[in-house]
């Protein structure tokens, strides 16, 4: 069965999908962007700051779902700036410091709010 994933820990979704969306075997997340919860766009700070930030924001949707980050099967890093990748995998390395998932990062034209990376992620709820 669908089950829809909120929590107010998180950015909340701002067009038509929902923060995550899970069944009884997987759930899966809408990219999180450095955004907080209370709105605040995280665009002009680092590409640490903003990877942080991103992660905050997935581990909140995570844990609405009763899951965590050692949950996680595969994630898709998008950047708006492929130069940014090792500041950002040195951040995201230390996030899943043991067994870390499968993982895609792709270069892409624009991101929304003009921020410099989105994450996304499927994660096992068995």
């Amino acid at each position: 069965m669908k089950r829809i994933i909120e929590t107010d820990d998180a950015p909340a979704a701002v067009g038509a999908y929902s923060q995550a969306v899970g069944n009884d075997s997987l759930l899966f997340t809408a990219g999180q962007i450095p955004m907080t919860a209370d709105g605040e766009v995280l665009a002009d700070e680092s590409i640490e700051a903003q990877t942080e930030q991103a992660l905050y924001n997935l581990d909140a949707v995570l844990d609405e779902a009763d899951a965590t980050s050692a949950d996680i099967l595969t994630v898709t890093v998008f950047l708006d700036d492929i130069d940014d990748f090792d500041a950002m995998n040195e951040t995201y390395a230390a996030y899943f410091d043991d067994e870390p998932p499968a993982r895609s990062a792709v270069e892409v034209a624009a991101l929304p709010k003009g921020v410099g990376i989105e994450i996304e992620a499927v994660a096992s709820l068995e």
